[in-house]
C-alpha cells in the first residue's frame, strides 16, 4: 500500500467526485481511478459504492476514512517534530500561497516583516496551486498558508487542527486593454457577438471562482474562450496586449486601470468578491513564526 493512496482516498471522500478529487491530487481521472481501485484491492473490500451519485462510501470505506485521516495527521506531526529536532527550520518560516497573492498582498507585507527577521531569520515564500498550498500546510512543510476563500472553493483543512484569520477582501474584475480614449477595446456591455476571453485554467482557484460565478449569473455575457492559461501573470500580460477580456484580481490591475493601460470591460455586477485568509496550525509554532503571525494578523 502506497502512502499517497491515503491522501487520494481522503480527497475523494471530501470531494465526493472522482473528477474534482483527481484535479486536487494533480493526476488524470483514469490514473486516480486506478489508484483508488488499487487501494480497494489492498483493503480486500470495496470502499466506494459503485455507481452511486453523488458518490457514497461503503461502510468499510467510512470506517477506513477515520483510519486514513488519523494516519495522515500522525505522519504530518511526526514529520514536523523530526524537522524541528533537526533544527532545519529553527530560523526559517515558510509561507505557502498562490503566485498572485505572493505578488500583491505578500509584497505589501514584506517591508513590514523584513525587520522582524533579524540577522539570521528567513521567510521562505513557496507558491503553488490551492491544493498544493493546503497540502503543504497539512504535511507540515509550511507554517502558514495564505489562500483565497469563497463558497465555490473547497479548503479541506480540519478546524480541529487549523485556525485562520481573514486579512483582506479582493475581487475579480473583467478588464480589457484601453483604447486612446480610455474605453475598453473589448466591452461586455450590450455585446451581441461573443467577446474573446483570456481564461484562467480550471486547475486554478481563480478559474473555479469565475466559472462558478458565470454559471450562476443571470446576465453572463457571451464569451469565446480564446486562450486558457494557468499563470495569472501571463494572463495579465495577454490582456495588456489587447487579446481579449480577463477577470483579474483588482489588487493586480488597479494600477493599470488608474494609469489608463486597462479599462473595466463590464460593470460591478460581473465582479467576483472573495476573501483572503491566512491559515496556521493550532499548535504553537516556533518563536519567529509566532512573531510573524502576530505581525501579519495585526490591524
Amino acid at each position: 500500500m502506497q502512502l499517497k493512496w491515503l491522501d487520494d482516498f481522503i480527497a475523494l471522500a471530501r470531494e465526493r467526485s472522482f473528477t474534482r478529487a483527481a484535479e486536487l491530487r494533480h493526476v488524470t481521472h483514469p490514473a486516480f481511478g486506478r489508484r483508488i481501485r488499487a487501494l480497494e484491492a489492498w483493503a480486500g473490500t470495496p470502499l466506494v459504492e459503485p455507481g452511486s451519485a453523488p458518490l457514497r462510501l461503503t461502510a468499510a470505506g467510512q470506517a477506513f476514512l477515520e483510519t486514513a485521516e488519523q494516519t495522515a495527521r500522525e505522519l504530518a506531526a511526526s514529520q514536523h517534530e523530526l524537522r524541528a529536532l533537526a533544527g532545519r527550520h529553527a530560523r526559517t518560516v515558510t509561507l505557502a500561497t498562490g503566485r498572485t497573492l505572493a505578488r500583491t498582498l505578500v509584497a505589501d507585507w514584506l517591508p513590514r516583516l523584513a525587520p522582524l527577521l533579524g540577522d539570521a531569520g528567513t521567510l521562505r515564500i513557496h507558491t503553488g496551486s490551492l491544493a498544493e498550498t493546503v497540502q503543504w500546510l497539512q504535511d507540515g512543510a509550511a507554517d502558514f498558508a495564505l489562500l483565497y476563500h469563497h463558497p465555490a472553493l473547497t479548503i479541506p483543512l480540519d478546524a480541529r487542527q487549523f485556525s485562520h484569520r481573514t486579512l483582506a477582501q479582493d475581487r475579480l474584475v473583467p478588464v480589457s486593454r484601453a483604447d486612446a480614449n480610455g474605453a475598453p477595446l473589448h466591452a461586455l456591455r450590450m455585446c451581441a457577438a461573443p467577446v474573446p476571453h483570456v481564461a484562467h485554467a480550471r486547475t486554478l482557484a481563480l478559474g473555479r471562482l469565475l466559472e462558478d460565478h458565470l454559471t450562476r449569473h443571470p446576465a453572463a455575457p457571451p464569451l469565446r474562450r480564446l486562450l486558457e492559461c494557468d499563470s495569472p501573470d501571463a494572463t495579465h500580460e495577454y490582456v495588456l496586449r489587447g487579446l481579449g477580456v480577463a477577470w483579474l484580481p483588482w489588487s493586480l490591475v488597479q494600477g493599470d486601470c488608474q494609469g489608463g493601460r486597462l479599462a473595466r470591460a463590464g460593470d460591478a455586477a460581473l465582479d467576483v468578491v472573495f476573501d483572503v485568509r491566512l491559515y496556521r496550525p493550532k499548535r504553537r509554532l516556533g518563536p519567529l513564526a509566532e512573531i510573524l503571525w502576530t505581525a501579519m494578523t495585526s490591524d
